[in-house]
């Protein structure tokens, strides 16, 4: 057994074998009892190559595979769905470690969590391939999202298509499309793998690098097509900042580029105001704690009370001022926008950042070169930094957008020849064991690339 499908199929048989239903399916529930199979151990495979601790999770509630129609899998029934996980139970290849429950008074509730056996592992490492290679992009999913904030949660809702839906659907097919004929990969010692997925799976806000994470979606906020927008879900949006540079495209090293001081060019461009040559944020305490300046700064923004006491994770123990000066020091050196913090603006700088984002990844798209969104910056072929290309494409996408002109940081990720031996005077060694464990040192990256370059093409 060497192949993902023939794994899915083999086990869809040992259930039905074992299984002591009185009824046999029906064609139809066959069809979508083997695709649940397939669905889960799809998600286990691709928890294979994060972490041993990485646990998958199923929706036990019967209501939830019938509700929003609008973002459901339509392959993916109630029934078949737990007579799937059931079965996989049954033969031993999963378990559960944490049962899910609702508390109807507290409004809230978890997911029924699971993770692969051993014995399912020892099949997935029998299995040629990598998922992210060997398993094709679902490119047909539900990437356009609309959320509201209900009950103290942000939720899906549905929505009514129009023209401009429909248009940044298909707009992100071909982000999707493009990213999917690319290998997306980090490139960092096998020895460094382990540590980064476990400080990863300890962090709240961010998920173990997983490469088949490559579809993008766009999610909109507040019940509201003109909030938010912008796009999530792409693997490298989880590397933490010192690790960005270890991304490679189609195995080469790549360069961001971000841009210098986004929401408050945007809030002065969009209200025809002139943000001047000095710096948004150096200009409040003479250029001293920019960092503390600028979160607080964005924060103010956001906010859509004044703020009186200081919002949580802004640090002051470095400034030797408190909440209320800080506050008033940026009040006093943006009096231009003064009237335009505290009115909630967040949700509608960031619809304008994904709008401007969404427009530099369809030029690279058209090129057929991934441009990967990280918060305000792009990650992409290093080849696209030379001669200030990038720069250009991200300073043409904002002055569409507004009709003014934005700086643009430019951060060349040269990564270092780690991998290449060298003796203890550090210069670079020939001896044929010393290449040989150099070559060991970056084996799954390397194994990953071979995988793709040797992979058979659609035809």
């Amino acid at each position: 057994m060497n192949s993902f499908n023939e794994l899915c199929k083999k086990i869809s048989e040992d259930i039905d074998t074992k299984d002591t239903r009185a009824r046999a399916r029906t064609e139809q529930e066959q069809i979508r009892f083997d695709y649940a199979v397939s669905y889960f151990l799809r998600e286990l495979w691709n928890k294979h190559f994060t972490h041993e601790d990485n646990e998958s999770s199923i929706q036990k509630n019967k209501n939830f595979y019938s509700a929003l129609e609008q973002y459901r899998d339509p392959n993916l029934t109630y029934r078949m769905a737990i007579q799937a996980f059931e079965g996989l139970q049954m033969l031993d290849m999963i378990y559960v470690t944490k049962n899910g429950y609702y508390d109807r008074n507290k409004i809230e509730g978890d997911l029924t969590r699971f993770k692969a056996t051993h014995n399912l592992r020892e099949l997935f490492n029998e299995l040629e391939g990598h998922p992210a290679i060997t398993l094709k992009q679902n490119l047909d999913t539900q990437t356009i999202l609309l959320r509201d904030r209900i009950d103290g949660r942000n939720l899906l809702v549905p929505y009514d298509e129009d023209k401009d839906t429909q248009q940044w659907r298909t707009n992100l097919r071909k982000i999707n499309q493009c990213f999917s004929r690319h290998i997306l990969d980090l490139r960092i010692k096998d020895s460094e793998i382990k540590e980064l997925q476990e400080r990863l799976l300890g962090d709240d806000e961010k998920e173990p690098i997983d490469l088949t994470k490559k579809v993008l979606v766009r999610i909109f906020n507040n019940n509201s097509f003109e909030l938010g927008g912008r796009f999530y879900r792409g693997w490298w949006q989880n590397v933490p900042s010192e690790y960005r540079k270890h991304i490679t495209i189609d195995s080469k090293i790549t360069v961001e580029f971000d841009f210098s001081q986004l929401n408050p060019n945007i809030v002065y461009s969009a209200h025809n105001l002139e943000l001047g040559s000095e710096d948004a944020y150096d200009r409040v305490l003479n250029g001293q704690h920019r960092d503390t300046v600028k979160e607080a700064f964005n924060a103010m923004l956001q906010a859509s009370t004044e703020l009186k006491q200081k919002p949580k994770g802004i640090n002051l123990e470095s400034l030797e001022m408190g909440w209320a000066e800080l506050r008033q020091a940026i009040l006093n050196s943006h009096k231009p926008i003064q009237h335009l913090f505290f009115k909630g603006l967040g949700n509608k700088l960031q619809f304008e950042d994904s709008c401007i984002a969404e427009s530099i990844m369809l030029h690279y798209t058209h090129l057929d070169s991934p441009a990967l969104p990280v918060h305000d910056s792009f990650v992409l072929h290093h080849a696209e930094g030379s001669y200030g290309k990038l720069e250009e494409v991200m300073r043409r996408a904002y002055y569409e957008r507004f009709k003014s002109d934005i700086k643009v940081s430019k951060e060349i990720v040269v990564e270092q020849a780690s991998d290449v031996p060298t003796d203890k005077d550090g210069f670079i060694s020939m001896e044929v064991d010393d290449i040989l464990n150099a070559e060991k040192e970056f084996s799954q990256w390397r194994d990953r690339d071979r995988m793709w370059l040797s992979r058979p093409m659609d035809k």
